[in-house]
């Protein structure tokens, strides 16, 4: 079965996967920040024992930090399931569905993160699965809930809904016109963030997501955020059409797909740059390459998810070595 990244949906040229995360707390328990270890350890087993005698118990199974490598750990985090916090947390678990699609952090910063994906601009499916869990824990527990405030979060900013939607875009023509800086302060006006998803906006992906819980229904932070995506989706594939009569981006994209397919060693920053070229050209029907090997190579070939896979122990000059070779292999 295909993971939410090596699939895809709607507007797929520009929308790599729809996320919700909605963020619970137990009315009996302290926040996570203030629990013993002997009652964080026993809110873990109440949270889990929840999930697994609900009609979901065969979807889902536990996993502990503490169980796994400090790579395998953090090519979780890699792929979004989890925070580097909680990655790096040897007392920590999380639940994990069959396919990825669905993670649940347990005393992170809140007794319940809920983290639900979707490939494309499907948010609405990203929902649907988030809220089926989350029915589970509400019928079954005591929810901290304000009728004046909504459901009670350990950060304020959480407050209301206790849901974060977002959209991965891939938007690489916009940043290089330079219109995604102004995208940014335009959407900040209208309650939403518009930031890089990796350091130096290596690979041209950026993460819409909505600021407000509190005040506004679930419903309408989804139809926002929707609204707004639809926006940016027109304004990248106009800024697309805009590039392709220029010949040197044209040779700019062969010629990236030489050095994929025949590179000896590729660091992140390169592999991120290149692919983010690569899927633009597939997007733009010069290459005959699919989006989801380009989602499978994205989330498959980060430092640790290598380092997991491999079972040695890499440096950096290694990982792009054999990411190099993977890349080869692939694209053959």
């Amino acid at each position: 079965m295909s993971k939410w990244y090596q699939g895809s949906g709607k507007n797929s040229d520009v929308v790599l996967y729809s996320k919700v995360r909605l963020s619970r707390n137990l009315a009996d328990s302290p926040f996570p920040s203030k629990m013993s270890a002997e009652i964080r350890k026993n809110v873990t087993k109440k949270l889990w024992a929840t999930v697994k005698s609900s009609p979901l118990a065969n979807e889902f199974e536990i996993v502990n930090i503490a169980s796994l490598s400090e790579a395998e750990a953090m090519s979780y985090a890699e792929k979004r399931l989890i925070s580097e916090k909680h990655a790096r947390d040897k007392a920590a678990s999380f639940l994990l569905s069959n396919n990825e699609d669905i993670s649940v952090m347990l005393c992170e910063e809140d007794h319940i993160i809920i983290n639900a994906f979707s490939s494309g601009q499907t948010l609405s499916q990203a929902y649907k699965k988030a809220d089926e869990l989350d029915d589970v824990f509400i019928k079954t527990l005591k929810i901290a809930y304000s009728d004046k405030l909504g459901f009670l979060t350990s950060s304020p900013v959480n407050l209301g809904t206790g849901l974060k939607a977002s959209y991965a875009l891939h938007l690489p023509a916009l940043a290089d016109n330079g219109t995604v800086y102004r995208l940014m302060a335009m959407v900040g006006k209208l309650g939403l963030t518009l930031r890089e998803m990796f350091e130096n906006g290596a690979g041209d992906i950026y993460v819409l997501s909505n600021q407000v819980s509190l005040g506004i229904s679930e419903k309408s932070a989804i139809d926002n955020i929707c609204a707004i995506c639809d926006q940016i989706v027109k304004q990248e594939r106009k800024a697309r059409e805009e590039l392709k009569e220029n010949i040197n981006f044209e040779d700019k994209i062969y010629r990236t797909m030489g050095i994929l397919k025949s590179a000896r060693k590729l660091d992140f920053e390169e592999f991120l740059d290149s692919l983010s070229l690569a899927r633009l050209g597939a997007s733009l029907k010069y290459l005959d390459i699919d989006y989801e090997t380009i989602g499978d190579m994205l989330y498959g070939l980060q430092n640790a998810a290598l380092i997991a896979s491999s079972g040695a122990e890499l440096n950096d000059q290694l990982c792009s070595k054999l990411r190099a070779q993977i890349v080869r292999e692939r694209l053959e």
